[in-house]
């Protein structure tokens, strides 16, 4: 599979994007981040793409709007931030979208909901409608309402979910880093993804922001098995999201395997894993699928 296959021909997209693209470390939100990536997802969608939107910054907004300098560690002070700032990221988008005469709808998923099968399948067939309207979904978690034991803890691994769940075509995830570096350079391509790449980790400093390189390893092996390929790239690097789908060498390209799982195998290999802490595996809520 080379680098321009299957990229260059998707029509389904999961983008994500971080709190370091969208804001300042101040928490205050970057306007012209904000309209550069609505530019470019409306790009796609004129162009018969189908775009689903995982957004962070919730968080970042709502702190920056109560004069907060850092990320709290308390859950519930993390979830008076978001459940602050999620409006308002919101009407940001929708400012943002409104020139191109797009609407945007909010989705807020916890984990609860894509480990129970009847509610995963009623968060895809919502967004598979909203697709059909040219309405732009974007997704974050429902910080409001998750308890600590089941919180994602980053989008990053819940936009490979999503991903997999309406079988996307291809996964971008947008920070503020031009992909996995290995001695500084970035590896443009990578086939199997092993212990060597997550060595190469550097930590992150920011105060607004949970998740790094680790978490989007975490997300690439969730969709290299639902055999979607996965591109990490700086989401402050102009018309990044129309490089990387023209199959440009942009990022790191986490490339699936020749066969990927199906549905029913993919869903029996991440329930448990990926979905739900030791506590509740086994749990009766969750036992059927």
């Amino acid at each position: 599979m080379s680098r321009l296959d299957p990229i260059d021909s998707a029509k389904r997209i999961v983008v994500k994007v971080g709190t370091s693209v969208l804001a300042e470390r101040s928490g205050a939100p970057r306007m012209g981040a904000i309209h550069a990536l609505a530019r470019q997802l409306a790009t796609c969608i004129r162009q018969s793409c189908e775009v689903i939107l995982v957004s962070s910054g919730a968080i970042a907004c709502g702190m920056a709007s109560l004069g907060l300098a850092r990320r709290p560690k308390e859950l519930a002070r993390l979830q008076a931030c978001a459940a602050v700032g999620q409006g308002q990221l919101m009407g940001l988008y929708s400012e943002a979208f409104a020139p191109h005469h797009l609407r945007v709808a909010q989705v807020l998923l916890t984990q609860a909901d894509l480990a129970n099968h009847a509610r995963a399948r009623n968060a895809r067939n919502t967004l598979t409608a909203l697709l059909a309207r040219q309405v732009v979904p974007i997704v974050n978690e429902n910080d409001t309402v998750a308890v600590e034991e089941i919180t994602f803890g980053d989008n990053d691994r819940l936009a490979a979910l999503v991903a997999s769940l309406v079988r996307a075509d291809v996964l971008i995830l947008l920070s503020d880093v031009d992909g996995l570096l290995h001695h500084g350079k970035v590896i443009e391509r990578i086939d199997d993804l092993n212990h060597t790449h997550e060595a190469m980790i550097l930590p992150t400093a920011r105060h607004t922001t949970k998740g790094g390189m680790a978490s989007k390893l975490a997300a690439g092996r969730i969709a290299r098995h639902a055999g979607i390929p996965m591109v990490i790239a700086n989401g402050h690097r102009a018309d990044v999201v129309l490089s990387i789908l023209e199959g440009k060498p942009v990022g790191t390209l986490i490339a699936p395997p020749a066969r990927r799982l199906t549905s029913r195998h993919w869903w029996m290999a991440f329930r448990d894993q990926l979905l739900l802490p030791k506590g509740l595996r086994g749990h009766k809520q969750f036992a059927k699928c």
